[in-house]
């Protein structure tokens, strides 16, 4: 809290129920300490201030000055106003200032709130040493302890609240990761199920509807002459088989990511890396020779490298990132390093609960032969490493 700060929260952002409550406290303290003060005896005039006092607060009170804080900063300019003349005559209601303390800590910054503290408390103070008796230390000390309490109340409160807000603050966060995760997931199994039904298609849909083709021609090819309507009839299903064929092949293409259906695998990576920043800022490298691979492959490797960039956002706190794709004689590797603020392993490895994210990401690599790796430390930053074998893909797409 800087210099400037109030010591509690604006009121229109206290929560109401708890604004309400200590707005009706504030309200009865105020009003029970003017009645008692005005009962001791103050002449007409006194009766005739507190009257005022009393309609000038209830003009504003507490709940009410939500509507801004210029506007209710006059209206307590005016009851404190009207309050110091008042215990100018009737010391007695001076007591009343315990109250106009709270509201005081709650609507002032703490550079203006403290000195109108200080100042009310000395107002007490000299209307006290016009009493019978004179000025004594019990005169001077209660005003003081009043005030005391008042500011010690309030910055309790302020702590309060601030660490309410905190716990608030993270419970909104745990349940926008929540929501968050149970998006990704479904968003994972809906690109799992169009990647199944990529495969169907095309091992056995398109895979029958070629074999007719060649059968068609083949038939055709065999007829002996003068055969003019069965070379019709094969003719025409070939041609019924190739349009099926090609519509079946339109569908494969259609369930195929839009970031792969227009670019090559390092092109998708390099548009992924470029679409975060500026922190984390994420620089995509390319090692080696790209050559063509399997469908689910690529597909993997995207969606894998998707994952890890969203981890380092959400999770790593870190300034940068880096992708490289390396293609080997032998084997496709994929690399994704943060500087981040990292993690103990052995801690995650034992927590209990899904890591759907980690989870997946291991199954999706190992279906396809691969492995993968994640090697991180507190204040490390983490690197998580996959590694393809060509023969071991090209296995898996057949």
């Amino acid at each position: 809290m800087t210099s400037t700060d109030a010591p509690t929260p604006a009121p229109g952002s206290v929560h109401l129920p708890a604004l309400r409550v200590m707005g009706a406290l504030l309200h009865a303290m105020f009003y029970a300490l003017l009645v008692a003060g005005l009962l001791n005896g103050g002449g007409p005039l006194a009766v005739l201030l507190g009257a005022l006092l009393g309609l000038a607060y209830a003009a504003g009170g507490l709940p009410r000055v939500r509507s801004g804080r210029v506007a209710a900063r006059w209206w307590l300019g005016g009851v404190v106003l009207v309050w110091a003349a008042l215990t100018a005559l009737d010391p007695a209601v001076g007591y009343v200032v315990f109250p106009l303390f709270l509201i005081c800590l709650h609507l002032l910054p703490r550079a203006w709130a403290l000195p109108a503290v200080a100042a009310m408390t000395g107002v007490v103070v000299a209307a006290q040493a016009t009493t019978p008796g004179g000025l004594t230390t019990a005169k001077v000390l209660g005003p003081c302890i009043g005030a005391l309490v008042a500011v010690l109340t309030a910055y309790g409160y302020a702590v309060l609240y601030q660490e309410s807000s905190r716990r608030q603050q993270l419970i909104d966060d745990l349940v926008r990761t929540r929501d968050e995760l149970a998006a990704t997931q479904r968003e994972a199994g809906r690109l799992a199920e169009r990647q199944r039904l990529a495969r169907e298609i095309h091992d056995t849909l398109a895979q029958g509807l070629s074999s007719i083709v060649l059968l068609s021609r083949s038939a055709e090819r065999a007829l002996p002459p003068g055969s003019g309507a069965a070379a019709d009839r094969i003719r025409e299903i070939g041609a019924t088989a190739a349009e099926n064929l090609a519509e079946a092949r339109r569908f494969v293409a259609a369930l195929t990511p839009p970031s792969l259906r227009d670019a090559t695998l390092p092109e998708a990576l390099r548009r992924v890396a470029a679409g975060y920043g500026p922190v984390p800022e994420v620089a995509f490298q390319l090692d080696g020779t790209a050559y063509p691979l399997p469908v689910e492959a690529e597909v993997a490797l995207l969606r894998l490298t998707q994952e890890a960039l969203a981890n380092v956002r959400r999770h790593a706190g870190a300034e940068r990132a880096a992708v490289t794709l390396c293609y080997l004689d032998d084997q496709v590797t994929l690399d994704v390093y943060d500087d981040g603020r990292g993690f103990d392993q052995e801690a995650v490895s034992a927590r209990r609960g899904p890591r759907f994210g980690l989870h997946g990401m291991r199954e999706r690599i190992a279906d396809l032969g691969g492995v993968l790796s994640i090697e991180s430390a507190p204040g490390e930053g983490t690197a998580v490493a996959v590694s393809l074998p060509l023969a071991a893909v090209d296995g898996g797409a057949r």
